[in-house]
């Protein structure tokens, strides 16, 4: 049995009741979060009006499917293009450190539309969603993620549709062959590129959603018998072979039903790039112990890998002078000038990118490539932060940051951050409601229920 064989039978036979059960709370907690992003980016992502303006123009919003937080009702790719997209708007949402993938942002929205499309149960949608992120992150960790980055990519677009499309096909009940026929025309469907960081452009969020979408439609032409290319993960002009220099095909089924990659995955305290994160936590801690004042801090250094370096440290200027939100999600001088100055790194932190004590403060922090760090990559998104204030330098190493599995967020800390977006939206009464309906998603009969309208909710 080939390599997308293999995945395609492990993805398609998935069942909710014989799946582990911490694997089934985990993928409703990733679905909490991620909904949580969703709700506030329906609201605020400044990219939201040119998309939802778009999917009107393509006549996306004829149909009965759902998006979060909005009355309207759209087609089935119109509703999961939004909900995809506006759930990577805000940088908000899940990560797999090692695979350096998104896997929430196209895998979720996909199994739950499809859901919508034939009414199945939630734990069914479940199951899809653990079949979306071991799809994936697999296909994420068989490139790997860094050689892939190397040429351009964006993994959680790339690898997204794929996962994208076993999600959706999985809750349509697919059998093994027609789910392989799903991953072969995902093949054909699956871009994205970090071009994105050369201006500050929407199209890192928009190509998740596109993820998302391709994946929806990959998997409804897989339904209606559309024939999709053999082999397409490990063949000669396959997924790993055409987008990366040396992937590890073996890597793909490597403990296939053993060890759980969703699991592995993280949930953002902050709303930006995660390789900024374990500085985040350390500036905080810092600054909680040691009360600096903006005006004793002289100088900063953010120590971080490569990979990093890449995406919140270079090139330096442009890091240092972010022009709006994208741009701040990926400047590390930008969060770690305001958690140092504020307390704080949440989303209304990004109002303060023209505030003058920011900026100053900005000028004084450097990124660099710190050995140590390096050392902890794949492994670990971590940081050494040190900040020269009072004539000595402070200094904090953070290996795991916050929100990672081995240090992951308390359901009391998940519902505090849903509320935290979610409440701004739809007011505290009615996302406590979305909220708890999430919590028995595995007990609700038809997963329709779950994206009642704001209207119909009241």
């Amino acid at each position: 049995m080939g390599i997308t064989q293999e995945i395609s039978a492990f993805a398609a036979g998935l069942r909710p009741e014989a799946l582990p059960p911490e694997v089934m709370a985990r993928a409703q907690a990733l679905v909490l979060d991620l909904v949580g992003n969703i709700v506030r980016a329906r609201g605020e992502a400044e990219s939201t009006p040119a998309l939802l303006a778009a999917v009107k123009a393509l006549g996306l919003d004829k149909g009965e499917s759902r998006v979060f937080a909005d009355d309207s009702t759209y087609s089935p790719a119109g509703a999961v293009l939004i909900n995809a997209t506006l759930a990577h708007s805000l940088d908000f949402d899940d990560t797999h450190a090692v695979a350096v993938v998104h896997p929430g942002a196209p895998v979720i929205p996909a199994a739950i539309t499809a859901g919508e499309m034939v009414g199945a149960s939630g734990a069914e949608v479940l199951a899809g969603i653990v079949a979306g992120y071991e799809v994936a992150l697999r296909l994420a960790l068989a490139l790997p993620a860094g050689a892939h980055y190397d040429r351009g990519f964006h993994p959680s677009a790339t690898c997204g549709a794929f996962g994208a499309a076993a999600a959706a096909a999985r809750v349509f009940g697919l059998d093994a062959a027609r789910m392989e026929s799903a991953l072969g025309i995902a093949l054909s469907q699956c871009a994205g590129s970090l071009q994105f960081l050369a201006n500050g452009a929407w199209t890192k969020r928009f190509q998740v959603g596109w993820a998302g979408m391709s994946g929806l439609a990959a998997a409804t032409l897989a339904r209606e018998g559309f024939k999709g290319a053999a082999e397409a993960i490990e063949g000669k002009q396959g997924f790993l072979r055409a987008y990366a220099p040396e992937p590890k095909p073996e890597r793909v089924c490597q403990d296939l039903g053993q060890v759980w990659e969703l699991m592995a995955t993280g949930v953002k305290p902050y709303p930006s790039c995660r390789w900024g994160h374990a500085g985040i936590d350390a500036a905080l801690a810092l600054r909680a112990e040691h009360g600096f004042k903006a005006e004793e801090i002289e100088a900063v250094t953010l120590g971080i890998s490569r990979a990093g370096m890449l995406l919140v440290g270079e090139p330096a200027e442009r890091k240092a002078n972010p022009q709006n939100i994208v741009d701040g999600q990926f400047s590390g001088p930008f969060v770690i000038a305001t958690a140092l100055s504020t307390g704080q790194m949440g989303w209304d932190s990004y109002a303060l990118l023209k505030d003058d004590g920011i900026r100053a403060m900005m000028q004084r922090v450097r990124c660099e490539n710190d050995p140590e760090i390096e050392a902890e990559f794949p492994a670990n998104m971590s940081g050494k932060l040190t900040v020269r204030a009072r004539g000595q330098d402070f200094v904090r190493t953070v290996i795991v940051p916050k929100g990672e599995p081995d240090n992951f967020l308390t359901e009391a800390e998940l519902r505090a951050k849903f509320s935290g977006l979610a409440d701004a939206v739809l007011g505290p009464e009615r996302a406590a409601a979305l909220a708890e309906t999430i919590g028995r998603m595995d007990r609700l009969n038809d997963i329709s229920s779950l994206l009642r309208s704001p209207a119909e909710a009241a």
